[in-house]
């Protein structure tokens, strides 16, 4: 291996130790790419270049390579389409073949070749600059053949893979992959995308359902079939008023309000049983004061991961959501969200 064993792997059996070593060489290429920016103010000034370029793209932002770059290629398309650039990716040797149409002049190109030598993306670049769509450039040198016909050009650095016969892209690729999304998520900065963009793009899965509004899921409504009860409510009478109609699913919690219907404590089946087993007139208690009061809640504008936040760091199984006037408007269940499998049991 060319890159140096750590003194952990001594202890480990040489199956285990090899694995760390293309690990740590694979960290070493991504170390090396940090360091160029912290030492040489060329490279900080590369990097503001390629990413204003990216960040002022008025079309798509297209990745092209050969090989194991054109694979890291469609990664970072991917990447760029989630955070709201559309982006795809044009195969270099089938762009010179008629699919150069699909590169349109309100583009921005970025072309990949480690050794910046590959003769399909380079053909890609020469054609490109003469069409004057502007072209980044990922290579090991600035030297490059592609690095001289792109607007601006990242240096990988010269690097040793991680295959012991330095020859399968691996620290090569890696470092490719980290540039790629390093741009990227600069330009969503720059930009200020924010979470409710985000969820545009991934509106399916755990991210989409992650970063839909409470009210979206919410199943207990107020009015419809959640009780909320003045706090100065005997238990009985409470209960006698929180009867669901024949037919209506009751949850398992009443939400307990003040004169001004603001929110002041939640009775749950759980508090019920409690009082049963220890009072000897259960139903004539006030249920403001054998009630949870000042509960976790949430705003009716909050996201369903704060739901799965507070499930998951207080363990509470229903929880209060609130208008700006602390009115409450549901309750979240987490049967709903181990429905939804935001949640597990």
């Amino acid at each position: 291996m060319n890159a140096p064993r750590t003194q952990s792997n001594t202890s480990l059996s040489s199956e285990h130790a090899f694995i760390c070593d293309v690990l740590q060489a694979e960290s070493n290429a991504i170390n090396a790419v940090i360091d160029r920016i912290h030492t040489n103010k060329n490279h900080i000034a590369t990097w503001t270049l390629a990413i204003d370029i990216l960040a002022t793209c008025e079309g798509h932002v297209v990745f092209s390579g050969m090989g194991k770059s054109g694979l890291i290629g469609a990664k970072l398309s991917a990447t760029f389409s989630s955070i709201g650039q559309p982006s795809h990716v044009v195969h270099p040797a089938e762009a010179v073949h008629g699919d150069l149409g699909s590169i349109r002049r309100h583009d921005v190109v970025v072309l990949m070749s480690y050794s910046g030598t590959t003769e399909e993306v380079v053909n890609l670049a020469a054609i490109l600059r003469t069409d004057g769509i502007p072209c980044i450039g990922i290579s090991k040198s600035d030297d490059s053949p592609l690095a001289k016909l792109c607007a601006v050009h990242i240096s990988i650095g010269s690097l040793s893979e991680a295959c012991p016969l330095n020859l399968a892209p691996t620290a090569s690729t890696t470092a490719t992959l980290a540039i790629g999304d390093a741009l990227g998520l600069a330009v969503s900065r720059r930009r200020n995308f924010t979470a409710d963009e985000f969820h545009k793009h991934h509106p399916g899965g755990m991210l989409g359902i992650g970063l839909r509004t409470i009210t979206e899921i919410i199943r207990l409504k107020v009015g419809e079939n959640l009780p909320v009860i003045q706090d100065n409510t005997s238990v009985g009478d409470a209960l006698e008023q929180a009867r669901p109609e024949e037919g209506v699913r009751r949850a398992g919690a009443i939400l307990l309000v003040d004169e001004e219907g603001k929110l002041t404590g939640i009775f749950t089946d759980g508090d019920l049983r409690r009082l049963v087993i220890a009072d000897n007139a259960p139903m004539e208690r006030i249920i403001g004061e054998v009630a949870t009061t000042n509960p976790r809640r949430l705003l009716a504008s909050a996201l369903v991961r704060d739901a799965k936040q507070l499930v998951t760091e207080y363990r509470v199984d229903e929880i209060p959501v609130v208008d700006d006037n602390n009115h409450p408007i549901g309750l979240i269940d987490v049967q709903d969200l181990i429905a939804m499998k935001v949640v597990s049991e």
